[in-house]
C-alpha cells in the first residue's frame, strides 16, 4: 500500500496514516542466526588464546577416562581447573556441536550390517567379539544395575566388563577404547544386538574409524548372539541365584572376583575342559613361536644373498681404486 502512493505523497505521511513505524518499513532481515557470531578462540588464565578445537580435544580426553560420565557443568568446572577461562554456556555449545552431551536422544542413520551366519567360526583370539547387557538386581538397594560384558569367542575369555546404573553410548565407546589399548580391534568382527547403545551413530563411527567390523543380530533372535547369552546364563545360575547382593559395591566386588574365577579357573566343556585364559595363552605362545621360526628361516634364506652383495661391492671398490673399470 505504501509503495502504491509513495510517488504522490511523502513516505513519512504515508507511514503515519497507516500507523507503520518508519523503522519497520526500512527493516530488512539479516541472513543467518541473529546476534554476534560465537568466538572461535578461548582464553587461558595466562592470557594465551587457544582454538576451540583444542578445548574440544580437552573435553574428549576428559570424557574418555574410565568411569567419567560428566554433564556440561562438571566438564566446565574441570576445564576451569585446567586454567581455561570459559563459562557453562560456551561449554554446552561446544559439547552440543560435537555430540558430547549426556541425555541426548539417540538417533541412528544408515543401514545396519546384519548377521549373515548364525554360527561363528573364530580361528584365533580377537577374531570375533560378542557383547550384550544383562540386568542385575541389588536387593539391598531395591534397584537394577546394568552389566555390559565383552567375550572373545575363540577362548570364551571375558576381556572387558562394566557394572553401572545405566549404560550409555559413551560407555560402549569407552569400553572399546580400553580394549583397543591392550588388543587392537582393527579388523575384529564385533557382534551385538539392536540395543539403542549399540545402534548409536557415535558408536558406529568410532568402530568404523578403528576399522572394526560391527554386525547386528536380527530382531528377536538371541541365538545369533549365543556366546554372550550363554555367559549371562552362567552369571544368572552361578552368581545371581546364589548371592543376595546388598549394595552396588558388593555386587561389583563379587563380579570382579567371579570374572577372575571364570577366566582363570572355571573349565569349559566346549574348550576340552580348559579355562579361557589357558586357551588364550596357549594360542599366543604357539603363534609367537611359529612367527619367530618364520623370521629365522627368512633371515637364513637371505644371508647368502646379502653375503654376495657385500662381496660385489668390495670388488667394485677395488676395481675403481686401481682404475680397472
Amino acid at each position: 500500500m505504501v509503495h502504491q502512493y509513495q510517488q504522490k505523497i511523502g513516505l513519512k505521511n504515508l507511514c503515519q496514516w497507516v500507523q507503520l513505524p518508519l523503522s519497520s518499513y526500512h527493516y530488512k532481515p539479516l541472513e543467518g542466526k541473529p546476534g554476534a557470531k560465537p568466538s572461535s578462540y578461548t582464553r587461558m588464565v595466562n592470557g594465551k588464546m587457544v582454538l576451540n578445537e583444542e578445548v574440544v580435544g580437552s573435553i574428549k580426553k576428559l570424557l574418555s577416562e574410565e568411569f567419567v560420565c560428566y554433564g556440561y557443568k562438571k566438564v566446565s568446572a574441570s576445564l576451569k581447573q585446567l586454567k581455561y577461562l570459559i563459562n557453562d554456556k560456551k561449554v554446552y555449545r561446544l559439547m552440543d556441536e560435537n555430540n558430547l552431551l549426556l541425555g541426548k536422544v539417540i538417533r541412528t542413520t544408515g543401514k545396519r550390517q546384519f548377521v549373515k551366519h548364525r554360527k561363528i567360526t573364530a580361528t584365533c583370539p580377537m577374531d570375533y567379539l560378542c557383547l550384550d547387557i544383562k540386568y542385575l538386581w541389588v536387593h539391598g538397594e531395591q534397584r537394577w544395575y546394568y552389566l555390559l560384558s565383552v567375550i572373545d569367542v575363540f577362548s570364551r575369555k571375558i576381556i572387558a566388563w562394566i557394572l553401572q546404573r545405566s549404560i550409555k553410548q559413551i560407555d560402549v565407546i569407552n569400553i572399546f577404547r580400553k580394549i583397543n589399548q591392550q588388543h587392537p580391534i582393527k579388523g575384529v568382527n564385533i557382534r551385538n544386538d539392536n540395543g539403542s547403545q549399540f545402534l548409536a551413530n557415535s558408536v558406529k563411527r568410532y568402530l568404523s574409524s578403528e576399522e572394526a567390523k560391527q554386525e547386528f543380530t536380527h530382531i528377536a533372535t538371541p541365538q545369533e548372539n549365543s556366546y554372550i547369552e550363554a555367559y549371562h546364563s552362567i552369571i544368572q545360575s552361578e552368581v545371581v541365584e546364589r548371592f543376595e547382593l546388598s549394595s552396588y559395591y558388593e555386587a561389583k566386588l563379587i563380579m570382579t572376583n567371579y570374572v577372575e574365577f571364570y577366566n582363570t579357573k572355571r573349565i569349559h566343556g566346549s574348550l576340552n575342559m580348559k579355562t579361557p585364559q589357558s586357551v588364550w595363552d596357549t594360542w599366543h605362545s604357539q603363534n609367537n613361536t611359529s612367527t619367530k621360526g618364520k623370521r629365522m628361516s627368512l633371515q637364513t634364506a637371505l644371508s647368502p644373498l646379502l653375503e654376495n652383495t657385500i662381496k660385489n661391492l668390495i670388488i667394485n671398490q677395488k676395481c675403481q681404486t686401481f682404475n680397472i673399470i
